[in-house]
């Protein structure tokens, strides 16, 4: 399309093409509107022109949908050619409110041309409403002509019965190059059917459709053979959306399909048109994804009669609907929760802890979802999933490499497991008081120095945070190779707590534990990998560690096993109640070697009396995901790069605000792709299929962190004070100088909005207070962004475990055994009080004393433990500490001071082993 034919807002400008098309069906609303007034010529052809341009731009896209259809769009031209103003502006009103509202999906007419030039589905009463049925769209791949594509569209609607659980529409495009682009664009689509006419290429040129194929190597796709299109398309399609129903009709024989890898195809049609069976299938596979096993046996518990006589007085709601004052508890919350409540051991239902009915199939369906080998529910958060999988793997000695700012639950894990802990250090952003994530060259640093240590055989795990609080992600790929490379058998303990989410956007998904761990396991097994790695073998031979250090290292394919576990809150980023979490598990050695370890463990932190409204939110969780967890996500990123852009490029809130780019959150020397922001005024939209390949870290675009040092508050204070006490929002996370605004799947366009609106207005109003202010009030405003923006301590890296807290000291490597640390300080006899103010620590420091930390010292914020149970505090942290201006620091008490060891106590550890000192 020529530039001068565009409409005024450039197409670039746009983040993805779902936000494109309800904009310009909303242009067009209000153009044709316009045409049905009184204008004078010139300005009649001026609204003429506009209608036709965005015509032209809604062509290509329509294309892809189901609603409102070839047809009806194409007769929108007809009618302005015919001078039917009324009737166009009423057609494009009603499509618009049914796009808006959604209510296209309930309606089984809105095909129907007089219908929407008449009417809108939102016209209809409740009453006169036919029951609403789950809607989708069903892909079909094949050139077809128009009468065959019209005769396909009636056949297909012929087949439907009133006993159909769902309503399908098709939607009809000629390659495979369409097919992938609408998999990506048009979210309603749920299965895909796969003819034998496809050809390669489309003929759509609209650049931001062609944006989607930017995650697929397009001139891998110029060397297949015509006849394999199809099947090539099911591959591509299971791994762009795995969740999807493939079908594929094919003209091939048996003996050339059979045993051919065609994705997640569920069936195969050979050479014929069986229209009610497919519909019967089509149908079937949707269901099987609806299925909620145990929100459903839940549902039908709370329908049945029952006497209750076991522990639970709340049960069927009796305690409350006999009471006389706590009858409002009732109304609140409704009979429901009340009915569904019941315990565990009092039969009707499955057990969390020993599952056999409905609870198990619902985890089962999760694996499949999230693509694990096992999924286990936890009704006790994420903090209780670390514990379970850390005590199910480690064994006491065991060494386990720590990211040493992840969650408190981590530290607690260790303690409990008696782990010998290796502390990893992340990058430090000490501009913002936060750390980045670990990078590859500290993992295999301290591998090598175990293995030349001949300590490798005791390493167990390693345990990252993915994604962190903050939204560096890490290449999951490359450390979990690399490390392998080194130690054949690591256990890998992904940290996913806020990246649940992750597994329904394709760009997120290969960065997750799950999928990772599969694509590892697939291609290692290969003869290409066996290959590649004789090579590499050979050329590595002799090499040093610095080599080694610099090298992207290659696992043995004889020795490497893949053992990955991933702890994901689906409450934080998913639908699920509050403390509703999941375990998945993709370990080769899992049968044999951890599945007892791991029962146990589960029974040791798995409460006896689980609450079932969680574990039916996380079965119902599971189920939006799969079959609307890819719209909603898609949503949330393109909300969150619409705060990013407005923002930043705000003349009034770029004053006193800014969102930290890719560039600040992650140094170049991590970002091979060069990207340094996902929005650029010059350039517009940054391509991030590149970076989220290759880079060593990217950055997740749901989280935005906003500096506010401009401002002169700090990230507490305008957490508390100014945007939750004066506006109402509320947010998780804030640094010294930042406050972290997180998109999720119920984030809407007015939520960003009123967002934008609110800082606005605080803006402005800084802007009139320093307009007010005088000479003195303007200085001491300087002198607070000054603080905030220049004044700041380093970050302190961990400094080291005390001799007496190692059981191998001064061999040079550095873990340690916070367990005995922990425990140790239980007496009080043996520890003391040190306080930070004045200089009382640097003159113990000054005669050669070390003072060692009794607990885990943690300010909020910034959240990470500065401190650990048997770590010698360092002048650093000390400083660090004294420059936080922070009431809550957790561990430490300002009236006494730091809990540190006695020295006696100390020197009486340095005598003989740990162990022995403990008992």
């Amino acid at each position: 399309m020529k530039a001068s034919n565009k409409p005024k807002k450039s197409l670039g400008e746009y983040y993805s093409a779902l936000q494109l098309r309800t904009d310009r069906w909303t242009n067009l609303r209000i153009a044709t509107e316009q045409l049905t007034q009184t204008l004078t010529d010139k300005r009649r052809l001026d609204a003429e022109r506009k209608i036709r341009e965005l015509i032209e731009v809604l062509r290509p896209i329509e294309l892809y949908w189901a609603f409102p259809g070839h047809d009806t769009f194409e007769r929108l031209e007809v009618l302005l050619e015919e001078g039917r103003v009324e009737a166009l502006a009423n057609i494009v009103r009603n499509i618009c409110r049914a796009l808006m509202s959604n209510s296209y999906r309930r309606n089984p007419h809105h095909h129907d041309l007089d219908e929407l030039i008449e009417g809108s589905p939102d016209d209809e009463s409740n009453e006169s409403r036919p029951k609403e049925l789950p809607y989708f769209e069903v892909l079909f791949v094949d050139n077809f002509t128009p009468i065959q594509e019209a005769n396909l569209r009636r056949t297909m609607a012929s087949m439907r019965r009133p006993e159909d659980p769902f309503v399908y529409e098709p939607v009809f495009v000629p390659s495979l190059t369409d097919a992938l682009i609408a998999v990506m664009f048009n979210h309603n689509v749920q299965t895909v059917v796969v003819r034998n006419g496809l050809r390669l290429e489309s003929e759509q040129t609209l650049e931001i459709l062609h944006r989607y194929m930017s995650r697929l190597e397009e001139d891998a796709l110029q060397d297949v053979e015509p006849k394999e299109y199809g099947p090539e398309l099911c591959r591509l399609i299971a791994k762009l959306r795995p969740e999807l129903d493939v079908f594929l009709f094919t003209d091939q024989s048996v003996e050339e399909i059979a045993g051919a890898n065609l994705g997640n195809c569920r069936r195969v049609f050979y050479n014929q048109e069986d229209h009610l069976e497919l519909h019967l299938n089509i149908l079937r596979g949707v269901s099987d994804r609806f299925e909620a096993p145990f929100f459903t046996a839940l549902t039908e518990y709370a329908r049945k009669p029952t006497g209750v006589f076991h522990a639970m007085p709340i049960s069927r709601g009796k305690s409350i609907t006999r009471s006389h004052w706590i009858k409002d508890m009732g109304e609140f919350y409704g009979m429901n929760i009340f009915l569904a409540e019941t315990s565990a051991t009092s039969g009707g239902l499955d057990s969390l802890l020993e599952p056999h009915g409905p609870i198990k199939k619902a985890q089962e369906k999760a694996a499949r979802a999230f693509g694990a080998k096992q999924t286990f529910f936890s009704t006790n958060g994420t903090s209780t999933c670390n514990k379970i999988v850390v005590q199910a793997i480690v064994r006491p000695g065991d060494i386990v490499l720590v990211d040493r700012d992840c969650h408190k639950s981590h530290h607690y894990g260790m303690v409990l497991a008696g782990a010998q802990v290796v502390y990893l250090d992340s990058y430090p952003l000490n501009d913002y008081s936060m750390y980045g994530a670990v990078p590859m060259r500290e993992i295999k640093h301290r591998l090598l120095e175990l293995k030349a240590a001949g300590k490798l055989d005791r390493v167990r795990m390693l345990l990252l945070t993915n994604c962190t609080f903050d939204g560096v992600v890490y290449n999951v790929e490359r450390v979990m190779e690399e490390c392998l490379a080194i130690k054949p058998d690591l256990v890998f303990l992904w940290d996913e707590a806020w990246f649940a989410f992750a597994r329904f956007g394709p760009a997120y998904r290969r960065r997750t534990g799950m999928h990772c761990a599969a694509l590892l396991r697939e291609r290692f097994k290969s003869p290409e990998y066996r290959a590649a790695y004789n090579k590499y073998a050979e050329k590595m031979a002799d090499a040093d560690d610095e080599t080694l250090l610099k090298t992207r290292l290659m696992p043995n394919p004889d020795k490497v096993r893949v053992r990955v576990y991933a702890c994901q809150s689906t409450h934080k980023t998913l639908t699920s109640l509050r403390q509703g979490s999941m375990i998945h598990v993709h370990d080769q050695d899992f049968k044999d070697e951890v599945e007892q370890a791991f029962h146990e463990a589960y029974m040791t932190h798995t409460s006896t009396s689980p609450n079932y409204q969680i574990i039916a939110s996380l079965d119902i969780g599971r189920r939006q995901v799969e079959l609307e967890g890819f719209e909603f996500i898609q949503r949330q990123v393109e909300q969150a790069m619409s705060l990013r852009k407005a923002i930043n490029h705000h003349p009034l809130i770029s004053k006193y605000f800014h969102v930290l780019t890719v560039a600040e959150m992650i140094p170049a020397e991590y970002r091979k792709s060069g990207i340094k922001s996902y929005w650029d005024p010059e350039h517009g939209w940054s391509d991030i299929a590149e970076a989220w390949s290759e880079d060593e870290f990217v950055l997740d675009a749901t989280r935005v962190t906003l500096s506010v040092s401009g401002s002169g508050w700090d990230g507490d204070t305008f957490k508390n004070q100014i945007l939750m006490d004066k506006h109402g929002i509320q947010i998780n996370k804030t640094s010294r100088n930042t406050v972290l605004f997180m998109t999720n799947i119920g984030t809407t366009r007015s939520s960003i909005a009123y967002l934008i609106e609110v800082l606005v207005k605080i803006a402005r109003e800084l802007d009139e207070r320093l307009d007010d202010a005088s000479a003195v009030e303007k200085k001491i405003f300087e002198r607070k962004v000054k603080a905030l923006r220049e004044d700041l301590p380093p970050l302190p890296d961990f400094s080291y475990f005390h001799d007496a807290f190692r059981l191998s000291a001064g061999n040079g490597t550095p873990e340690g055994d916070i367990r005995s640390a922990f425990f140790l300080a239980y007496d009080e006899g043996k520890c003391e009080y040190i306080p930070i103010e004045g200089n009382a620590i640097e003159k113990e420091i000054a005669t050669g004393r070390k003072l060692v930390s009794t607990t885990f010292v943690i300010p909020y914020p910034p959240g990470f433990p500065i401190l650990v149970p048997g770590q010698v505090i360092s002048q650093e942290i000390i400083a660090f500490m004294r420059a936080l201006d922070v009431t809550e620091i957790h561990g430490y008490r300002p009236e006494l001071g730091l809990r540190i060891f006695t020295e006696t106590a100390l020197a009486a550890l340095e005598a003989k082993p740990v162990i022995q000192a403990l008992q």
